[in-house]
């Protein structure tokens, strides 16, 4: 819950989607977005589980992936500090859209975010390594429930909190990214060292 919870903080397109239309909709078709978010959420954290699964009996290919999440997690490190310095863009109007549609419009937009799929794998893995996750059945059913709670939470708050922040939005958007980008930094010094260990 917690991993996933991290993973949907940074604004955007589903989060700031689902506040959007929490502003101009209503909470109540805003977190029927949600829930057609979470349900390709669940999917997509089953697959990138078994794909760690797979990975787990692998470890020569996790040290090249290991490498890989380094770039990148520092990459989103200094994207988000020097976003942080940036005055952020007005939320964009949409036409309003029924219950039904907003849920299939939520499955849509998740479905198109793919960035859940390498991440989930990536933590799953890193978990796995502290001997906090194993991978059978129970487990996995249980991190998937994990990840589809965690996601669904961080989106009923920006449904909610939305307007609240947007009240005092740079400064807010500010702290935000600045947050967003320290925890990534952590997780690239602690992924630097798990690259150092297995040298």
């Amino acid at each position: 819950m917690l991993v996933a919870f991290v993973g949907v903080i940074p604004p955007g397109l589903l989060n700031m989607t689902a506040a959007k239309i929490g502003i101009k909709e209503g909470y109540s078709r805003g977190l029927t977005f949600s829930i057609g978010v979470c349900v390709v959420v669940v999917i997509q954290t089953l697959i990138a589980v078994t794909f760690a699964r797979y990975l787990s009996k692998h470890p020569e290919i996790v040290q090249v992936l290991q490498r890989v999440a380094f770039v990148i997690f520092v990459l989103i490190t200094i994207y988000f500090l020097l976003l942080a310095k940036k005055e952020q863009k007005e939320i964009l109007k949409e036409p309003r859209k029924s219950k039904h549609s907003q849920f299939f419009y939520g499955m849509f937009l998740s479905a198109l975010n793919v960035f859940p799929i390498p991440y989930q794998a990536y933590m799953s893995i890193a978990l796995a390594s502290l001997g906090w996750l194993t991978f059978d059945n129970i487990s996995i059913t249980s991190y998937v429930a994990g990840a589809a709670t965690g996601t669904f939470v961080m989106l009923y708050l920006y449904v909610f909190f939305f307007k609240r922040l947007k009240s005092k939005r740079l400064q807010s958007q500010k702290t935000m990214n600045y947050i967003i980008g320290g925890i990534t930094g952590i997780i690239s010094i602690i992924t630097l060292i798990n690259i150092i260990n297995t040298l």
